[in-house]
């Protein structure tokens, strides 16, 4: 009996060592821009109890995969080409590697952000000096179609050297996948639009709602609070943040804070912002002058705590985006101009940024995709 008690406790603690072994492992995929050298998207295998990353496989000869978006079941992966004739790439994931399954142009110039809609029958991407939304029906085999939608923003504002015309800067989906959020860095133009995947069109231009944000400010991405009742609006221009109350597709502007200190007299250049999974902390990245990541608490009602913002290295230049792993413990930040992603860990308390040491070289990264 001693014998065969043993023998289990023995293949209990193998079972449980294994589960431990993959818990500590995940992946990462990174895009980037291809002109100094990189193949394009890369996979590494990210160990969650050390903060190190090896690299497993890399696509060949796609250029500039910029931004990123991954299916659910982690099968399939979308990129946009970052290029004067906008295109799309879509691949699928199998045995650590990326097999290009087709591209399709975007009708616009430049996309810099891709999104998939929550059934996963869609896909947006945002042409920032196109200044328009494309709008695409994704197959079960993981193929996309040619767009099917175009939504052509127009119009200006302030600041003439960026604002020239429209710059559609994101598509972001509301939690519960029935708006579209896309602001416009050239027009300060935040497009709530109403999203259905079952009608054809799928974005109800009729019934769009349009925010204008201050003059000059260039919003550029958002963040939605845990409970969907908040977005975080980056505005690069500026150098700060528009908080938004959200309901039914109706947004009201409840605060305003700035992503630098107030003895800052340089150029703003705010990029990426997310809020951390526990909800307690928003992120911003600076880039410019500052190479910084901003922590802010939030409050219960969505507002943040300027007064208590603490600022972090990101140990290299032009923050371009940073991801932040589900369990809240880990901060990836990519460094486009330093061709670094720097690996941070997070104080589950406070939300500090505890740098590790470790980084990740690649070739001009600029987006993170950890999963």
């Amino acid at each position: 009996m001693k014998y065969l008690f043993r023998l289990s406790l023995f293949v209990t603690t193998l079972i449980l060592s294994g589960e431990y072994c993959n818990a500590q492992k995940a992946n990462l995929l990174v895009g980037t821009y291809t002109q100094k050298g990189s193949k394009g998207i890369y996979l590494f295998q990210f160990d969650t109890a050390t903060g190190k990353a090896i690299e497993i496989s890399h696509t060949d000869n796609i250029s500039n995969p910029s931004f990123l978006a991954i299916t659910k079941d982690k099968q399939f992966v979308y990129s946009v080409n970052e290029n004067t004739e906008g295109g799309m790439s879509s691949f699928s994931l199998s045995n650590n590697k990326l097999k290009l399954i087709n591209q399709v142009v975007t009708n616009g110039a430049d996309p810099c952000y891709i999104s998939i809609s929550k059934d996963e029958k869609n896909i947006l991407v945002a042409n920032y000096s196109g200044g328009s939304i494309a709008q695409f029906y994704r197959f079960a085999d993981g193929r996309v179609s040619n767009v099917r939608q175009l939504v052509q923003h127009k119009g200006s504002s302030l600041n003439k050297a960026r604002q020239e015309k429209a710059h559609v800067h994101g598509s972001f989906f509301s939690p519960d996948g029935n708006y579209l959020l896309t602001p416009d860095l050239g027009m300060d133009q935040l497009s709530i639009y109403p999203f259905q995947s079952k009608n054809n069109p799928p974005l109800n231009t009729d019934k769009a709602k349009h925010i204008q944000t201050a003059a000059g400010s260039g919003p550029r991405h958002l963040s939605f609070s845990k409970n969907g009742n908040t977005f975080y609006l980056a505005e690069e221009l500026t150098g700060s943040v528009a908080v938004f109350q959200f309901k039914d597709g109706n947004a009201s502007l409840i605060q305003t804070v700035k992503t630098h200190p107030s003895n800052f007299n340089g150029a703003p250049g705010t990029a990426d912002i997310h809020v951390s999974p526990n909800g307690h902390f928003l992120y911003v990245s600076n880039r410019g002058e500052e190479n910084n990541i901003v922590k802010f608490p939030i409050l219960s009602n969505g507002k943040l705590v300027a007064e208590k913002a603490m600022y972090f290295s990101t140990q290299g230049n032009s923050p371009r985006n940073f991801t932040i792993s589900e369990d809240g413990k880990w901060l990836l930040v990519a460094n486009q101009n330093t061709d670094n992603i720097v690996v941070f860990k997070v104080n589950e308390i406070n939300g500090d940024l505890i740098n590790t040491g470790n980084s990740i070289k690649v070739s001009m990264p600029v987006c993170l995709v950890l999963f």
